[in-house]
């Protein structure tokens, strides 16, 4: 006769379901051993039948946990993938995103400002990699939102600037806002963690959840 208790039985069926798939014990596995000890069960010590109850629930409960798991991480990849397919779309076309750079192009570089509401006159300066002021932007007394500007590449004297990163900062008023750029999307990927990016030109990398405006 068996010696191994109920609990016993129990415990070692929790544990090695939640082990890994080579390890796993399923319910079936658990009804058969259960279904051995008590066969073999000593008729002067019989089982208790609410540990036989308790121990039961247990592992119905890994196991439905599991499936739940299971359920959620392919509900996951399969909103995943459909975002990116969704994201496909955006291939082509203009999007802002939240920069305190940008990248000056052949055309100029093109970007916005959030101006909060009663901002006053609001400013834009474009600074070189050291913060000097390279020239200033005045974009008047817009209404509040995303307010466009475009600068054509040139300092406050004149002189056509070279290609590159320039830095950006703005101010509505005496408070500081925030920046951003706006650019084509070339394509558009996926990360482990962080969900959907677009390859923005003249910015990089910017996940889609940045995206502040599509043009």
């Amino acid at each position: 006769m068996s010696d191994m208790g109920i609990a016993g039985i129990g415990s070692s069926a929790a544990k090695a379901a939640s082990a890994g798939k080579d390890k796993t014990l399923s319910q079936a596995d658990f009804l058969s051993l259960l279904t051995q000890q008590m066969r073999n069960q000593d008729p002067t010590k019989p089982m208790d039948s609410s540990q036989m109850l308790s121990q039961l629930a247990q592992i119905s409960q890994v196991s439905a946990t599991q499936s739940l798991q299971t359920s959620f991480d392919s509900l996951s990849q399969s909103l995943q993938g459909n975002q990116l397919l969704q994201a496909s779309g955006m291939v082509g076309r203009n999007v802002t995103v939240p920069s305190a750079a940008g990248q000056l192009q052949a055309g100029g570089l093109d970007g916005a400002v959030n101006v909060p509401a009663d901002g006053g006159t609001v400013l834009v300066q474009v600074t070189d990699a050291d913060g000097n002021v390279l020239r200033t932007l005045d974009l008047g007394t817009p209404t509040s939102g995303l307010v466009a500007f475009h600068w054509d590449g040139k300092g406050d004297d004149g002189t056509a600037l070279p290609t590159g990163t320039y830095g950006l900062k703005a101010q509505a008023g005496t408070t500081a806002v925030a920046t951003y750029v706006s650019g084509k999307v070339n394509g558009v990927g996926m990360t482990g963690s962080d969900g959907t990016y677009l390859d923005v030109d003249g910015f990089g990398g910017a996940l889609l959840s940045q995206v502040a405006q599509i043009n």
